[in-house]
């Protein structure tokens, strides 16, 4: 996918600069919570610690803190860059920690090219950190550093550079190896590059059966041979006794072929030179030695892997440092070993042999992904990845000795991961994969709005709609060139120049004609964006409209409901909000709509929101909200709620649906438990269905203001086809997961 230089930086630099911030975990609100927090309640741990010293996991942030420690000498693929330059990518590392395996990151950039300060700095950091993550460091100091640091320290240290690429591409060898029918044991293997990389992926080969013999290396002079005299020690252990001095000749006769060098150096008439059924991983980026295409051109009996998303199995280290370090931590292991390593690349490539779920083949647009050729691999996005690797890496780290906790009960421990993140979390992943594997044409009514502009060329890179822009072309096409956006070949309509003004004019005069419409009214009316955008969607030149983003609700939602009108099955429309939270994702309706709704039109309004939320691979558990808990307080208002309850459940007995019931009720499970255990809903509500307009507006408010949720929505329910109305002000990802939901709407409706 491509990205802008000016989409990179405005994501760096929006709102709170850089992509961390420190967020503290204990209330500090009144004055003793100050003095819990600082001093005198603080030296209460600390004396605990003092006498202690394993009680720092327990009284501080330690247990859950890794460091991600750099001097940016091997930034990527951008080189000795220096530390402040490197830094955003630290602070990404902080990121992709966080968001798979919920551990806690502070990056720390080193100003220095002497691995003995690089040294001496992580030692001298030991008492903050549960564990230290080296990267980007350059071969061969990086060696060095890490063998030093393994032997001195009492955490865990990783250098996910040289082991992170070992262990994903050690569980796809191990697939690939076992789909072609070749033992570990006698491949021959080809390895390009002798950099971090290549040196570690080479020892996790031979860990895991590889004969060192059989394992030849390239560097950018060619072959590794006892013959020259310019080996590192580290290349040394791989010099082979050989005549064959290039990569051309090194292919001849090779069972696998590991490309940790750089793009387009790798011919077809080098794989020729393979054995049958050969195992190419091309792993370079963003350019993989020999793309794709040509690898399957030259040999159509190749499994072939890359580091690129938008091809069969992915080799990303996202699959595996997040996951290890979370197992590590858990058991407060004093190192990641050979062991644990192992178990980290037998537990991927176990994971990619299971049955896949529904969810995760959705995620990645509804393609059938099974074990084969093609998947080697788990995806980079499979939730099930952090249950199956980090119990893994813990076990290991236990059998080997290297853990101060023992786990006893796994499937509590598989439980408790699951909850510390949230499957949910990626929400919006499998909307937007949907919508990319089958994009409608979506129409902007605001289309000469430059944040309309900028999310249309994200919708474009990711492929998720194919947008149409109502607006002045000499305006849009100016606006694009003054910020660098790529829009050649949009729709654009002028509504003034437009061919369509007279048939869509005649349309709405048909439509609003006994409403006290003239037909003067009309062809004045329709001329508006948003009237001649909702009458496109409702004659089919288009499948969704997306506004709302410079008007008021009201302005937007009035020309949709005139002409594109509600779904038939239902009597009214409503607004959905979908609130992410610490504590997982939650869908809260009607939050925009209906002010005062019956008991019918609360059935109504659950029932369809029940059907949107499973378009998210969400399984609805709908709790319907009120003052009371199952007639506790007899009132209209208790009793309406009550009543909806009954309709819903002959409506739609499939429903998991139960209320009236208070807030708390709903989303704390040992209430539900303890207190009304004869509830059917087990676990706690995932979609609550507010009873009036006042409560679900001021609750959505106030969780994303005051609680932190991030706010998808809203989202307009009970429409005849997708129009989604904006908020005021909303910013380009929320315009971008507007149009992806609407492009699934349509596939649905379809």
């Amino acid at each position: 996918m491509k990205i802008r230089k000016e989409e990179a930086l405005e994501y760096h630099s929006r709102g709170r600069k850089g992509k961390i911030e420190v967020v503290p975990t204990k209330p500090c609100l009144t004055q003793h919570d100050l003095s819990l927090a600082y001093t005198p309640g603080v030296a209460v741990p600390c004396l605990e610690i003092h006498d202690n010293d394993d009680l720092v996991y327990e009284y501080t942030a330690k247990g859950n803190l890794v460091a991600v420690i750099s001097n940016g000498t091997a930034v990527l693929g951008l080189g000795d860059i220096g530390p402040h330059a490197g830094k955003p990518v630290m602070e990404g590392k902080g990121v992709l920690f966080k968001r798979f395996a919920d551990v806690d990151v502070f990056d720390i950039e080193l100003k220095t090219h002497d691995p003995e300060e690089v040294i001496k700095a992580c030692q001298l950091l030991e008492p903050t950190f549960g564990g230290i993550n080296l990267e980007d460091i350059k071969a061969p100091e990086c060696f060095y550093i890490e063998e030093t640091l393994k032997k001195t320290m009492n955490i865990p240290v990783f250098h996910d550079d040289q082991h992170g690429t070992a262990i994903i591409s050690g569980a796809a060898l191990i697939n690939a190896c076992e789909i072609v029918g070749k033992k570990l044991s006698e491949i021959k293997l080809l390895v390009n590059g002798a950099g971090a990389s290549a040196i570690a992926c080479s020892k996790l080969y031979m860990l895991l059966g590889v004969k060192k013999e059989n394992i030849f290396m390239c560097d950018s002079k060619g072959l590794v041979t006892t013959k020259r005299t310019d080996l590192n020690e580290y290349k040394i252990l791989f010099a082979q006794d050989s005549n064959k001095t290039t990569l051309l000749e090194a292919f001849e006769g090779m069972d696998v072929f590991v490309g940790l060098s750089k793009g387009n150096c790798v011919t077809k008439e080098m794989l020729k030179k393979m054995n049958p059924n050969p195992v190419v991983f091309a792993m370079a980026n963003p350019d993989p030695e020999i793309t794709y295409e040509d690898a399957v051109e030259a040999r159509t009996d190749i499994i072939m892997a890359t580091g690129r998303s938008d091809y069969p199995n992915q080799v990303n280290n996202v699959l595996g440092f997040p996951f290890i370090f979370r197992g590590a931590l858990d058991v407060r292991a004093t190192a990641i070993n050979d062991t644990m390593k192992l178990a980290a690349s037998h537990a991927l490539a176990a994971l990619a042999k299971l049955d896949v779920p529904d969810s995760v083949k959705r995620a990645y647009g509804g393609e059938e992904i099974s074990f084969g050729k093609n998947y080697i691999i788990p995806k980079p996005f499979d939730p099930r990845v952090l249950m199956n690797v980090a119990p893994a890496v813990a076990k290991a780290a236990i059998e080997t000795g290297v853990a101060r906790i023992i786990i006893e009960d796994w499937d509590k421990y598989r439980n408790e991961l699951e909850a510390r993140l949230g499957i949910s979390k990626a929400v919006m992943q499998p909307i937007r994969a949907k919508a990319k594997a089958n994009p409608k044409r979506i129409v902007f009514p605001e289309g000469e709005e430059l944040k309309i502009l900028r999310a249309c060329q994200r919708i474009i890179d990711l492929r998720v709609a194919n947008p149409v822009l109502i607006g002045r072309e000499e305006v849009i096409k100016k606006l694009s060139a003054e910020h660098h956006l790529e829009l050649t070949g949009i729709e654009i309509v002028d509504i003034s120049k437009s061919s369509k003004l007279d048939t869509y004019a005649d349309e709405y005069y048909s439509i609003r004609q006994r409403k006290g419409i003239t037909k003067a009214e009309a062809c004045a009316t329709i001329k508006k964006p948003n009237y001649f955008g909702a009458m496109m969607v409702h004659l089919g030149d288009v499948d969704g409209m997306i506004s709302g983003l410079t008007s008021h609700y009201p302005d937007t939602i009035r020309p949709a409901l005139e002409i594109v009108r509600m779904d038939k099955r239902y009597h009214r429309v409503a607004g959905m909000y979908i609130m992410t939270t610490k504590k997982g994702t939650f869908f809260f309706a009607d939050t925009t709509v209906n002010i005062n709704p019956n008991a019918n039109d609360l059935a109504e309004i659950a029932i369809m929101t029940a059907e949107a939320v499973s378009r998210f691979n969400v399984t609805p558990k709908l709790a319907l909200l009120s003052f009371s808990n199952f007639g506790s307080t007899m009132n209209e208002h208790s009793n309406k709620v009550r009543e909806a309850v009954s309709i819903i459940k002959s409506k739609a007995p499939d429903l998991i649906v139960d209320g009236e019931m208070q807030a708390d009720t709903a989303v704390v499970p040992e209430i539900i438990d303890e207190v009304y255990p004869f509830s059917t809903l087990k676990g706690g509500a995932n979609v609550l269905i507010f009873p009036d307009l006042n409560s679900g507006n001021i609750a959505y408010k106030l969780m994303n203001r005051i609680g932190n949720a991030e706010t998808i929505g809203p989202v307009l329910l009970g429409m005849n086809k997708p129009v989604h109305v904006l908020q005021r002000g909303a910013e380009v990802n929320d315009i971008v997961n507007m149009t992806a939901l609407a492009v699934v709407e349509a596939t649905e409706k379809k």
